[in-house]
């Protein structure tokens, strides 16, 4: 993976769960990874290795979903020896303010 989120980072994530009564457009996403057409978009973390998150497969926005996913899976995608990438340009914003999410 290039760019490991560091422990400063991953410790500013809200726990599981923690904004399961905030309205989508209101969730805070912290991180950013892609590689491809893929992303995943970050706004819980568990402490340890587990995400909660938005993700868009492929570009395939129709299937994008809310869910689970872990950093040590992350870690180990390579495509065509291209790692996963955390964004570094990214600034926590809004799930409502993310086009990506707001598409479907």
């Amino acid at each position: 993976m290039w760019n490991e989120p560091t422990p400063k980072q991953l410790a500013k994530l809200p726990k599981l769960h923690e904004t399961g009564n905030t309205p989508t457009e209101e969730i805070i996403i912290y991180l950013h990874f892609f590689i491809g057409g893929s992303d995943w978009y970050v706004s819980e973390f568990d402490g340890k290795d587990r995400f909660f998150g938005y993700v868009v497969l492929n570009n395939d926005y129709q299937n994008a979903e809310w869910g689970y996913f872990s950093l040590s899976e992350l870690k180990l995608i390579s495509v065509n020896g291209i790692e996963i990438d955390n964004d570094l340009h990214w600034e926590p914003c809004e799930a409502g303010k993310v086009e990506n999410i707001m598409r479907k």
